[in-house]
Formats: structure tokens, sequence, C-alpha cells
């Protein structure tokens, strides 16, 4: 095979491409063209057995998208991407103490682990007293949204 006048065996070629998609992988961090490396170093180990093109294209491709469809949802799985929640997210559903009345149409502060946060009521004419213990539905912005138990 020749590239820019320079005769290159087909293995090189496809580890040069196993490192390419190695490096998109390392930047991006999405699971995903982590398989494509794999397919490439299968298809170089097939060109050091001197098959044909057409051949060594194919098993990249075949091994590729197998283990594109079989195990990336096991990795992301075992890997827990993209599943954990952020710090304010996984406040919904938690119960916090309002230390700061939450009047009508203004907010109030409710403390939840022993951060204090702005809150309003889930309508605009709730009314909440100090000392209740409150759930929180939502988050909006920088306040929590929530409802007197």
């Amino acid at each position: 095979m020749e590239l820019f006048g320079i005769v290159m065996h087909g293995a090189l070629v496809w580890i040069f491409i196993a490192v390419i998609f190695a490096v998109i992988e390392a930047l991006t961090m999405g699971l995903t063209t982590i398989w494509f490396s794999a397919g490439a170093v299968c298809a170089a180990v097939v060109s050091m057995l001197h098959a044909h093109m057409l051949m060594q294209v194919i098993v990249f491709l075949v091994v590729s998208v197998v283990l594109l469809y079989f195990t990336k949802p096991l990795a992301e799985k075992k890997l827990r991407i993209g599943q954990e929640k952020t710090n304010a997210d996984a406040l919904i559903g938690r119960k916090g103490l309002v230390v700061a009345e939450i009047a009508p149409y203004q907010t109030g502060l409710v403390k939840v682990d022993g951060q204090v946060w702005t809150a309003i009521g889930m309508t605009n004419d709730t009314h909440i007293e100090n000392g209740t213990e409150v759930t929180i539905t939502k988050i909006q912005g920088v306040k929590l949204i929530v409802i007197a138990e």
C-alpha cells in the first residue's frame, strides 16, 4: 500500500487507525470509538496474515459493530457512564427543614444535609412555616421547589 509516496504495510495502516480511534476516545470519553480501535487491531492481524484488503475491511467493520452492539451496554452499566446524578439532581425527593418561612410569591430557606438553599413552594400561593419538614420536588435554577409534608 502506498500513502503519500510512502510504501506502507497494511498492518501499520490499521495500527495507525487504531491509535487515532483510541486518541479520539481518550478526548471524548464517549465509549464509542474504542470499539473501532479494537476492530482496527483485528484488521491489522488479518493484514499480517496477508488477507485481501476487502477481507481486512470486513473484519474491521464486523468486529467494530459486534463489539459496539454487545459490549457497550455492558461497559456503560459496569462503569455507570451517564447515570450518576449531580449534587443538585440528587436532592430531588429528599427531605429538608424550612429555616426561613416561605411566604406566598416569595422565597424562603430550606436546610438539606447541613446546606441552606433558597426555596419556593410548589405553587405561588404556598405558605410554609419555619420548622416545617418539606420534600424537594424539583430544582429550578438555583432554587428548590418544595412541598410541605
